[in-house]
């Protein structure tokens, strides 16, 4: 059947949570790790997030993991978050002091590539610890930005986008994709305008095949937010060299 064709596909639920069983460890015994809810479908999924919120002239950014929030600033990308990644301090003391390792690979016991999730209990479960000093953790960085007149969009994207293009190839892609659509559009909305460029963008990242190292073959998520309406007048970027 369909549904067991695709367990096998990706392995089983089984399999997969029995590695995250050996990778996690053993289970601590206190109360609120005992009800029972560590069998519960669905405990064991992970994932990250990336929020933010605009207030009159404020842009202020969440994020935890390794999702990603960008500001055009005249064409130029400046970052609103910063990637967290099981290598990186003051991640790697934080797993170590709780009783993790990251190998070579850079996964925390031998599983996720990320040191910030929401979910993914397996490695929330030292009882003498608190949530923010977990292996993994959901607190989330947050920074401010005071919005300048040149701040153009905002993305905000997950990884599978970012694997593939750095901040500014993003910027450039939206910036030109947007010119080209203001400049081509006769009775498109703007938002269906974005919509588009959201989809062009996650197009354009997918690998043409799966048979490589796996960049482009990730899940794709992008939203763009406009600060300031696209102006068809603005040259276009030069080609790649």
């Amino acid at each position: 059947s369909r549904p067991q064709n695709h367990r096998e596909a990706v392995g089983g639920r089984t399999t997969r949570k029995r590695k995250r069983e050996e990778n996690a460890g053993p289970r601590p015994r206190g109360k609120k790790f005992c009800r029972g809810v560590l069998d519960e479908e669905g405990y064991h999924s992970g994932t990250t997030a990336v929020v933010c919120l605009l207030r009159q002239d404020s842009l202020t950014v969440a994020n935890a993991g390794d999702s990603r929030c960008v500001v055009s600033c005249a064409g130029k990308a400046v970052d609103m978050s910063e990637d967290h990644k099981p290598t990186d301090e003051p991640e790697l003391s934080r797993i170590q002091r709780a009783g993790g390792h990251v190998g070579a690979d850079g996964r925390v016991n031998g599983g996720l590539n990320l040191s910030r999730a929401i979910g993914d209990h397996f490695y929330k479960e030292n009882s003498e610890l608190s949530l923010e000093e977990q292996m993994i953790t959901a607190l989330p960085d947050v920074q401010s930005r005071s919005l300048q007149t040149e701040d153009e969009f905002v993305v905000l994207a997950c990884d599978g986008i970012w694997n593939t293009k750095s901040s500014q190839e993003v910027v450039d892609f939206v910036g030109q994709k947007l010119r080209e659509g203001v400049r081509e559009r006769e009775m498109q909305s703007l938002g269906a305008l974005l919509e588009t460029v959201c989809e062009e963008l996650c197009d354009d990242c997918l690998a043409a095949d799966t048979d490589n190292d796996g960049t482009g073959c990730d899940n794709m998520t992008a939203t763009i937010v406009l600060l300031s309406p696209p102006s068809p007048s603005l040259p276009s970027l030069p080609p790649p060299i």
